[in-house]
């Protein structure tokens, strides 16, 4: 597979790990690209990072990023590569400029789209690859480990979708077979992910592959309810939901 890698920027604050602006053919005519970071000692596995809303970051070639600035996961980046992951975070496909929508999170052209960005991670170094999603971003994560199991070695679902459209109770969940980490913010009053609807997600998942469902508290509550800076978005208790994340999968990959 032919890669174009686009840039190669050294962080000043960060002069040991670089950010790199990759981009590489997906579908015919279709291309996928992703802010990779490496992280400063040897990387203990592979993570690819999913943006909620319309999941569009508007990715330039020179790592500019017009769009999702303040996303939970895209704002805390850097510290997943502190913490020993290599990590994607991935932009819309090129045939989706105007972000996922409608159900294209659940589609196979999405699902082909990050089984590339996946393969490309794998021969990279030969670690398991995580998904991770937050708020819509678990749609995407979870949709595509279903129809290409071979792309993910275990899920990270944050500020999981709950209801309405694109809700994770509708997928077939007991046909994962990886880890999965569920971790939500007890008063999360984002509509569609509120704590107590995650019943019927947990309940779909399979009690023979480790799971685990992390409640956690605190933090600062500003602005919309669905929106980074509300507790859907972990408002000043990062570090903390990273550290509990990070140390349970990485004692739970697989590879």
């Amino acid at each position: 597979m032919r890669v174009w890698l686009l840039l190669l920027c050294c962080l000043a604050s960060l002069p040991a790990r670089s950010e790199q602006v990759i981009e590489i053919p997906t579908r015919p005519g279709v291309s996928q690209r992703f802010l990779l970071l490496e992280p400063t000692a040897p990387a203990r596995a592979n993570l690819i990072l999913f943006t909620g809303g319309e999941g569009l970051l508007k990715l330039s070639a020179d790592g500019e990023l017009g769009a999702g600035n303040g996303n939970f996961l895209v704002r805390t980046r850097r510290r997943w590569a502190e913490l020993g992951f290599r990590v994607a975070v991935v932009d819309a496909p090129s045939d989706m400029s105007r972000g996922l929508l409608g159900d294209f999170r659940e589609s196979p052209e999405h699902a082909t789209d990050i089984a590339a960005v996946s393969d490309y991670l794998r021969r990279g170094a030969a670690l398991p690859v995580w998904l991770a999603g937050t708020s819509r971003g678990t749609t995407s994560a979870a949709a595509v480990a279903l129809r290409r199991p071979d792309a993910a070695d275990g899920l990270l679902l944050t500020s999981s979708i709950d209801a309405g459209r694109g809700n994770l109770a509708r997928l077939p969940l007991e046909r994962l077979t990886m880890p999965v980490l569920m971790i939500q913010h007890r008063r999360d009053e984002c509509r569609a992910s509120h704590a107590y609807n995650l019943g019927p997600v947990v309940d779909r998942l399979r009690a023979d592959a480790p799971r685990e469902l992390m409640l956690l508290d605190g933090g600062k509550n500003d602005g919309d309810p669905c929106e980074p800076w509300a507790w859907h978005g972990y408002n000043g208790i990062e570090n903390r939901v990273l550290d509990l994340a990070g140390r349970w999968m990485l004692a739970h990959g697989r590879r």
